[in-house]
């Protein structure tokens, strides 16, 4: 998508060196711009952990790219040993952060497609480019496919109303979050692209302020209008009739419709439902465990550091900087994620096309997986 009028995707292979992996540092945005340089399994392990870069699609591909540079550092002696080296610094990449699915499908994808397609380590190498060049372009044409099946719900709430569709997002699953287009904000850039006039409600997202930093970023690049609100606000807003559906991304949606997303999500599902607000969730597959079915249960929640909550960061002449909100001595509980159940979920909207939030509807788009 759109930087300042140039292209970029999340994540890239340095032109003039391919040992080395690229990624815009999500850190400083809003207000600064960062291309962050990596080269090793380590650096790459930090970024995703310290969400230098973050989002389940990018953190997928990020894993893709992590295992490639694995292989550059791995031992060359013998491919037993150079394999030994690879599930190691998978499973390095894996505990970085346990609530995104895609991360584990990534290594494993990884581990599998160079056991199969090498003999060698030199052979080992080329295999885990490939392999990762493969996942960062299947993301990439995922999520313009999910923009594809999505904009027919956003053009068929326009015909009945033939005004403006506002719409409500959480946090961001917009391009930052996946190598380009995104997820929720996919069916968003085709409405524009098509010509039907939206308005984007961009929840703050706190405790990191995803939405009012990077969702807000992006709508500004590619000039769709929106308006930030905090997050206690959606609710107010479906009430009285000015929101015409909610679209949010995932970190994990069970085999049975449960979604996993950014702390906040289930309360804005519940207040969809109470007003009668369709509620749906855009993700590609490798978003899909289908290993559980119940995700209140299951599906782990990171709890991450208190500083988070207690600070805040921003601009204050001409530099980012961090202010403390509460009082020093405070503790404070800062769980990432929370679980949405599928009943409040109208509709997943998946590369193949849109399916019930149920296992059923699930396996009608992903017939493979009945057995």
């Amino acid at each position: 998508m759109n930087v300042y009028g140039k292209h970029y995707r999340t994540i890239w292979l340095k032109p003039d060196d391919p040992k080395v992996v690229q990624i815009i540092d999500q850190r400083p945005l809003p207000h600064k711009f960062v291309v962050e340089d990596l080269t090793s399994t380590d650096e790459m392990a930090r970024a995703i952990k310290e969400m230098h870069l973050r989002g389940a699609g990018l953190i997928g591909a990020a894993a893709g790219y992590g295992m490639y540079l694995a292989a550059l550092e791995a031992p060359q002696s013998s491919f037993a040993t150079f394999m030994d080296y690879l599930r190691a610094a998978g499973e390095k990449l894996k505990q970085t952060r346990p609530t995104a699915v895609n991360l584990e499908w990534a290594v494993e994808r990884q581990l599998a497609e160079i056991a199969s397609r090498a003999t060698i380590p030199a052979e080992g190498v080329k295999a885990a480019l490939a392999v990762a060049t493969e996942i960062a372009d299947e993301d990439a044409e995922f999520c313009r496919r999910i923009g594809e099946h999505g904009v027919k719900i956003i053009e068929e709430i326009y015909e009945k109303k033939g005004d403006t569709v506002n719409i409500l997002t959480h946090c961001n699953a917009g391009w930052l979050a996946f190598v380009d287009y995104g997820t929720a904000t996919a069916p968003m850039y085709e409405a524009q692209k098509r010509g039907i006039p939206i308005h984007v409600w961009v929840d703050e997202t706190r405790p990191r302020n995803q939405g009012a930093r990077l969702t807000a970023w992006e709508m500004v690049q590619q000039e769709v209008p929106h308006t930030v609100i905090a997050d206690n606000t959606g609710g107010h807003l479906m009430q009285h009739g000015m929101v015409d559906m909610v679209i949010t991304g995932a970190d994990r949606v069970t085999r049975c419709g449960d979604v996993a997303n950014k702390i906040g999500t289930y309360l804005k599902a519940l207040a969809a439902a109470d007003n009668g607000v369709p509620f749906y969730v855009a993700l590609p597959s490798s978003t899909l465990d289908w290993t559980i079915c119940d995700g209140v249960r299951d599906i782990p929640i990171e709890q991450r550091g208190d500083d988070e909550v207690k600070y805040i960061q921003g601009l204050h002449e001409g530099e980012v900087k961090k202010v403390l909100l509460t009082p020093p001595e405070s503790p404070a509980a800062n769980f990432g994620f929370d679980v949405t159940p599928a009943r409040l979920v109208r509709g997943l909207i998946t590369e193949r096309g849109i399916a019930s939030a149920s296992e059923e509807g699930l396996l009608e788009l992903y017939p493979e997986r009945r057995s």
